[in-house]
């Protein structure tokens, strides 16, 4: 028989509540530095939310991305994205707006012609406006907004309410500061930056999912310990699930961040950033934010409708 790969062989016995002052002092200055910088450098929005050229085409052959966007390039119209979807010979060209008139787009729809050549068929050409990139951002908001009080609910109803309460802030927190890096940054800001800012609020749950099961578990099991003491040990217990789970999701990203190239280059850095920011709100602000909301004490060691057997009478 094959004897289990085990990557920590032992249950490790880390005081995760030792730093968490510090911990919450750094989150804080995390997601007032990202508000500050929404609130006065913005987002460097690509094509997508700000509006620009559509074009849908297809070559004869294999389509060379990187060939066709250096030849595009070269023609100085601004933010340009190309990416093939369905066959290897269609691309989808995307081109930042050109001034405020049709006039200009169609002359950098020409430019774009006569820089690819001949053969290349133009199957679909739009100007995307800003009315529609507007629609786009109220759009991924309400996406968001509705994933996160659904996250809240289910947390709620299956831990209590304190554990939804610090996981949903928790998850503000990663989301926050996601967007507040690529404002920092300056980084294109498009919708697969936004795909990966929901991808990051599911996996930020489903770590505190995991470890606010563990509690659960050992409230059952240590009814006398104290509530700090239940939680770290409970975190200490998942540790080596942590490590495995998220290493492995931390080497694919990175992977997608050195290999993937342009199109993919702004989903794999948020994704990137996300899983490490997620790993540590997970320790350090989801389970100390649910010791706070329990009085920091130890007479809120029974999960909702689980109270402690009576004492056996003589």
């Amino acid at each position: 028989m094959f004897k289990p790969i085990r990557i920590v062989k032992k249950v490790p016995n880390v005081d995760f509540f030792r730093f968490h002052k510090l911990c919450f002092a750094l989150s804080a200055f995390m997601c007032i530095a990202s508000v500050v910088s929404l609130a006065t450098l913005g987002l460097n929005f690509g094509v997508d939310f700000a509006g620009g050229i559509l074009i849908e085409a297809r070559t004869p052959a294999a389509a060379d991305l990187a060939d066709m966007r250096t030849r595009i390039n070269n023609l100085d119209l601004g933010d340009v994205a190309l990416q093939e979807f369905g066959s290897n010979r269609d691309v989808l060209i995307r081109i930042e707006r050109q001034g405020a008139g049709e006039k200009e787009e169609m002359a950098a729809v020409a430019k774009v012609r006569d820089a690819l050549g001949a053969g290349v068929e133009y199957r679909r050409v739009e100007v995307v406006g800003p009315k529609v990139g507007a629609e786009l951002i109220r759009g991924g908001i309400l996406a968001v907004t509705l994933s996160l009080a659904g996250i809240m609910a289910y947390m709620a109803v299956r831990f209590g309410w304190r554990a939804g309460l610090s996981g949903v802030i928790a998850i503000l927190h990663d989301c926050l500061t996601t967007v507040g890096f690529f404002s920092i940054t300056q980084a294109q800001f498009d919708l697969n930056v936004l795909a990966a800012v929901v991808t990051i609020a599911g996996f930020s749950i489903n770590d505190t999912v995991v470890i606010d099961d563990r509690i659960r578990e050992n409230l059952r099991k240590y009814k006398s310990m104290d509530f700090r003491d239940l939680i770290n040990r409970s975190v200490n217990e998942t540790m080596a699930r942590t490590v495995v789970t998220n290493g492995l999701v931390f080497l694919a990203v990175v992977s997608l961040l050195i290999l993937g190239g342009p199109v993919l280059f702004g989903f794999s850095m948020a994704m990137t950033w996300g899983v490490v920011l997620g790993t540590y709100s997970t320790i350090y602000v989801a389970a100390p934010l649910e010791w706070y909301l329990a009085g920091r004490g130890s007479h809120h060691r029974h999960p909702p409708g689980d109270e402690a057997p009576a004492a056996a009478t003589p």
